[in-house]
């Protein structure tokens, strides 16, 4: 009989989202529900699930267990946000007002504007400065939800300030809650001092940012931004492939804003997942199904970004690719951190079901980032990573500006109660 130091119970259901990792076709919609159900780990891992009247012989109370009440409110696995961009400086608020009065992403971006003018407000800030501004986005995460994160770089473009981020993000999570998962991002756009010589700027990230990066063991991932006017498909996968010879995993930001085959490559590199996917070619969905690369569709940003379209999610699904959501929180177009409010645009303007969405931001986003041994789903051996919903009413998540979420547990200990942080 396994000892217990937490025990979840009075739960209305049980959210496991149990089973191999990833979910596809139909199996999105198995999230394992079990009404009625509880739950026991010890030093951060799951002991034990199953119904609560099982409990009493199933585990053993250590000295000083606790026991939380969930009050009848539903009780899932922690969301796991895959695609994210929190190590920034500045803002971009009069880009938006742009936005706002017609002008687009692109228009913006050749004037100047996006991505490189938060780089100027990045490449200011200190390391400690940068941290600090990491673990507030995390802090506005984990109220949402949010356990498990990736967090890209991208905002430097110079050796000296890739690196500066990334051990800022480093720094962030070594003393925050949610989990991080580090990405380099230096091919985030062509910085501006160097776009009269591309292939400088390509030196630099192949011969000495990544190796750098590597030799630090700073990043699990690398990612490129394989977008028209941004980086070419065959700029990319050589950026990829000299990561891939460094020991990193592979990301890439594909077919954002038009079509270039970036599901296409990633699919070729087997790449872990493929991101954003809104000009995404029929070609490249059944390439992203047939490499098993995530497909991680970021709605916010379409939506923020007024791209008028969204990810093909649900030819992705009948597709067979793995599918997953992320909030892509960025100074420019990911203006929220919330993984429900992720969920609600899948639903609402994807055509995705309820159970598709909560797989998506559980186990398939874990697995997107090759962690779905250790989060994602309630299981035994995984961490004790749930969230606790105000009602037994999954469809409460979907409530956009509604507080669905009460209480949050990290590594089996509670680190959100009431829509507040708990710092003990």
């Amino acid at each position: 009989m396994p000892s217990a130091d937490l025990v979840v119970r009075n739960a209305a259901t049980l959210v496991t989202v149990a089973g191999p990792a990833p979910k596809l076709r139909a199996r999105m919609q198995d999230i394992g529900a079990l009404a009625g159900g509880a739950l026991a780990a010890f030093d951060g891992r799951i002991v034990w699930t199953g119904a609560e009247r099982e409990l009493p012989g199933a585990v053993r109370l250590a000295p000083g267990a606790r026991t939380l009440d969930a009050r009848g409110g539903a009780v899932l696995p922690g969301f796991v946000d895959a695609h994210t961009h929190l190590a920034f400086a500045g803002d971009r608020d009069d880009e938006i007002r742009k936005r706002l009065a017609g002008r687009s992403y692109g228009e913006i971006a050749a004037e100047g504007g996006g991505i490189v003018k938060s780089v100027s407000a990045t490449r200011a800030a200190s390391r400690d400065e940068l941290a600090c501004l990491v673990a507030s986005r995390l802090d506005e995460m984990l109220l949402c939800g949010t356990t498990t994160a990736e967090v890209k770089s991208g905002y430097g473009l110079a050796t000296e300030a890739e690196l500066r981020s990334l051990e800022a993000i480093a720094d962030a999570a070594s003393s925050h809650p949610v989990s991080v998962v580090p990405t380099f991002l230096g091919a985030h756009e062509i910085p501006l001092e160097h776009r009269g010589d591309r292939e400088r700027y390509l030196r630099l990230l192949t011969e000495e940012m990544l190796p750098e990066v590597a030799r630090r063991s700073l990043a699990v991932f690398c990612d490129v931004f394989c977008e028209k006017g941004v980086f070419s498909p065959d700029e990319s996968r050589r950026v990829l492939s000299a990561a891939r010879e460094r020991g990193l995993k592979l990301r890439v930001h594909a077919d954002e804003l038009a079509w270039t085959g970036g599901a296409e490559l990633a699919a070729e590199l087997r790449a872990r997942s493929a991101d954003h996917l809104c000009f995404v070619s029929e070609a490249g969905i059944r390439a992203l199904a047939a490499a098993s690369c995530v497909a991680t569709l970021l709605p916010i940003a379409a939506f923020y970004l007024r791209l008028g379209r969204t990810a093909p999610a649900r030819a992705l699904i009948d597709a067979g690719a793995a599918v997953a959501l992320a909030s892509d929180v960025n100074p420019g177009g990911g203006l929220s951190p919330s993984l429900p409010f992720a969920m609600s645009l899948a639903c609402f303007g994807m055509g995705l079901s309820l159970e598709e969405a909560l797989t998506s931001v559980t186990l398939n986003a874990a697995y997107s980032l090759d962690l779905e041994a250790e989060v994602g789903s309630l299981e035994v051996g995984k961490r004790a990573d749930l969230v606790v919903l105000r009602s037994q009413r999954l469809l409460d998540l979907l409530r956009v500006g509604v507080a669905a979420v009460r209480t949050v547990v990290k590594n089996g200990r509670v680190v959100v109660e009431e829509g507040r942080r708990v710092t003990a």
